[in-house]
Parts: structure tokens; C-alpha cells; sequence
């Protein structure tokens, strides 16, 4: 069996292992009501994308294919909404989260949590895998870039919706509107091309690498 093989059959074990060790109450929750719509995000131009996300998507260039024949949007159903809510409590309560320095030896670095351990930006990585694998459009999940609430980088996944834009993020198993996370928002993965865009936001980090 491969590293790779090996790795990402370890990585299932425990996502299976922590999904059913979750309690009937916390796995009724996905079944919630639909967000309330609210507005966007609108992009104000272009921006430069982290170099980290550059060689990530050298190293998986599958995972930042830009497919323009996808729907920009996801359309929410109660299924969709529930899969969602699945995945970023399973993906949350499975990966053990670790700085890059710490992890790596590098400052920032993106990757899938094969070995079961990430910081901000795998985590989200790893639930757009899995959400893509479960039929949503790649093209209406973007990485995005933003400040936190210590003032530092820090990476989201934002799943453009018919009702608003919704952000999946390793701090918090509640998938919020963008504009009610308390957090600055930089930039995020373009919808039309292989490039990112900028959400209005002056100060942009050079790194994304915090749990």
C-alpha cells in the first residue's frame, strides 16, 4: 500500500471514528432550518494570491481546477444545507489542528490534512475535497483570505449560495453569513479564473498559517 494510500485511508478511519462518537443531538443539528438570505460579498478588483496557495495548487492542481461550466452558486436544499453542516462538524471535531511551524518547519504552507493534522487552511481544503466528492460545484466554494479576530491571517472557505455567502470555518462548527463572522475580509479565490479578487479589505497578510 502507498504512503499516500495509507495516509488517506488513516484520515477516513478517524473522520469515521469522530462522526460516530458524535452525540444524536450535535447530528440532528444538521438538520436546521435553511440560513435566512442576506447579501454577498462583492469583489472590487483584482489581488495577489498567497504564494502558499500557488504551490499548493502545483502540488494538487485538481483541487483549484477553475470549471466555468459549474454553477457559480449553490442552490440550497435541505439535503445540500445538510451535507454541509455534516462535513464542517466532521471535518472540525476530526483534524487536529497545528500550526505549519510547528507541523512543517515552514512558515505556511497548504495541504489536505493527509496525516490527519492542519491548520486554518487545510481544514477548509479538506471539507471543499469532500463537498466536491458529495456533488457541490468547486467553482461556489472559495478559499478566502481574512483578518481574525487576534489581528492575524487567517483562511475560510466561503460557499457562494442563493442566499448569501456562507462561511465554513475551522473555529466554529456554525456556518455563518460572511458579514457576521467579526472578521476583515482580504480576498478570495476568483469564480471566473485561476486568480483571486479582493473583498475590500487594505491590510493583506502574507500567511494564513494559525489554527
Amino acid at each position: 500500500m502507498g504512503t499516500r494510500t495509507g495516509l488517506a485511508l488513516c484520515m477516513l478511519a478517524m473522520l469515521a471514528t469522530a462522526w460516530l462518537g458524535t452525540s444524536s443531538a450535535a447530528r440532528a443539528q444538521t438538520a436546521v432550518a435553511l440560513p435566512a438570505a442576506s447579501p454577498g460579498a462583492a469583489a472590487v478588483g483584482e489581488a495577489r494570491p498567497l504564494a502558499a496557495w500557488s504551490a499548493f495548487c502545483q502540488a494538487y492542481a485538481a483541487e483549484c481546477r477553475m470549471d466555468r461550466d459549474e454553477p457559480a452558486r449553490i442552490t440550497l436544499t435541505a439535503a445540500t444545507w445538510g451535507t454541509i453542516v455534516s462535513v464542517n462538524r466532521r471535518i472540525n471535531r476530526g483534524v487536529r489542528a497545528i500550526t505549519d511551524l510547528d507541523h512543517w518547519g515552514q512558515a505556511d504552507r497548504w495541504d489536505l490534512a493527509e496525516d490527519g493534522s492542519g491548520d486554518c487552511e487545510d481544514f477548509q481544503l479538506l471539507k471543499r475535497k469532500l463537498l466536491v466528492e458529495a456533488g457541490l460545484p468547486r467553482r461556489a466554494m472559495r478559499m478566502t483570505v481574512v483578518i481574525d479576530e487576534k489581528g492575524e491571517g487567517h483562511a475560510v472557505l466561503t460557499l457562494i449560495t442563493d442566499r448569501g455567502d456562507l462561511v465554513l470555518d475551522n473555529k466554529t462548527s456554525e456556518a455563518l453569513p460572511w458579514h457576521r463572522t467579526g472578521y476583515v475580509f482580504i480576498k478570495r479565490e476568483s469564480t471566473e479564473a485561476l486568480a483571486w479578487v479582493s473583498l475590500g479589505g487594505v491590510t493583506s497578510p502574507a500567511t494564513t498559517a494559525n489554527r
